[in-house]
């Protein structure tokens, strides 16, 4: 965590003199020092994933709901890192739609969730 404190401080270093002057090089170092952030973290998934395999194991054919879980936290992520990029270059707007299309993606992914535990409400009522 140290290490990325400090790659985050040291980009708003560099970028805050450039803030008034040449604006488009602060953010170039901003989105830098994202990208370093970013590869950090994809380093510690791997561990992540040999967890959720040893889970998977276990629980048979429930395994699918994992999965999309996973892709989920992944939308998520993904749309939130994106998003604040475009709201830290100045385009709020992107930025909106990009958290919005994160949301239908979310959505569009958990249907057979949705769909499932609709399923099960409705068989439950039934008894």
């Amino acid at each position: 965590m140290l290490k990325i404190a400090i790659i985050a401080v040291m980009a708003v270093f560099l970028a805050l003199p450039l803030k008034n002057s040449k604006p488009e090089f602060g953010t170039i170092i901003i989105i830098c020092g994202c990208i370093l952030i970013l590869g950090c973290a994809v380093t510690k998934i791997g561990g992540i994933i040999d967890v959720v395999a040893g889970v998977k194991k276990y629980m048979g054919d429930e395994a699918v709901y994992l999965g999309i879980l996973m892709k989920i936290i992944a939308i998520t992520y993904i749309a939130e890192f994106g998003a604040a990029i475009c709201r830290d270059s100045g385009y709020s707007a992107i930025g909106n739609q990009v958290e919005f299309f994160g949301k239908i993606m979310i959505l569009s992914v958990s249907m057979p969730i949705i769909t499932t535990l609709l399923e099960t409400i409705s068989s439950i009522m039934r008894k």
